[in-house]
């Protein structure tokens, strides 16, 4: 089990350094033990990344949504399908990609006989951080998207901005080719149908550059 401390004082918690290992099956199985944080109390299971650990492309969204945190898988649920939809329209397959999120327990609230997503605070973010560190150090991704303002500011710090920075590639600690857009499930909140629509092109179009980048990728090598 993953060592975890509980501050007397402050009542802040600390994990202790995910395993050393680039296995990602003993990582996954490391993580479902994982009680750094309170969050593991109220969520039916972690919910770790998966694909392989050869992907060329990592997407990071920000947590497991209620349908994730049943079936213990990422992108699953609306904002999943929505995201397969794109990636196939940009001409990426999500089969060679590895998806995952910066949070790996469902944050939410009750509304009646609801479970409503609540935003991860900073501490939630720092206390998984390290396996997100560890799936990046397994995985060394040549192209790294992250989806939406939890996983930017995870991965590039406060100061990124997803509408002001999104499409633009830089360099993160974890990837020379990162590059931030918005989440798909922002998508599913637009107002009405024409910023639907303009928006997912916004989206598709963002995914099309991380595709060339792939491609170019593969040509220089």
């Amino acid at each position: 089990m993953i060592a975890h401390t509980q501050h007397q004082t402050t009542g802040e918690w600390h994990s202790a350094p995910a395993p050393e290992t680039k296995d990602l099956a003993k990582l996954r199985a490391a993580a479902a033990m994982c009680e750094a944080c309170p969050l593991y109390k109220h969520a039916t299971q972690t919910v770790f990344g998966e694909g392989s650990r050869s992907a060329e492309l990592v997407l990071v969204g920000e947590q497991p949504g209620d349908q994730e945190d049943r079936a213990g898988h990422p992108f699953v649920g609306p904002a999943g399908q929505l995201l397969d939809r794109a990636l196939e329209e940009a001409g990426i397959d999500r089969k060679l990609a590895y998806v995952t999120n910066a949070v790996k327990h469902f944050k939410w609230e009750p509304r009646g006989k609801r479970r409503l997503h609540k935003k991860p605070n900073s501490r939630d973010i720092a206390a998984c951080r390290p396996w997100l560190m560890a799936e990046m150090h397994a995985i060394q991704p040549q192209v790294l998207v992250l989806l939406g303002s939890t996983a930017a500011q995870s991965v590039l710090g406060p100061h990124v901005r997803v509408l002001r920075d999104r499409g633009q590639v830089t360099t993160s600690e974890y990837c020379e080719q990162t590059m931030v857009t918005v989440h798909p499930s922002s998508l599913l909140r637009a107002p009405d149908e024409e910023s639907r629509h303009r928006n997912y092109a916004e989206f598709v179009r963002d995914l099309k550059k991380v595709a060339r980048l792939l491609k170019r990728r593969t040509v220089s090598g």
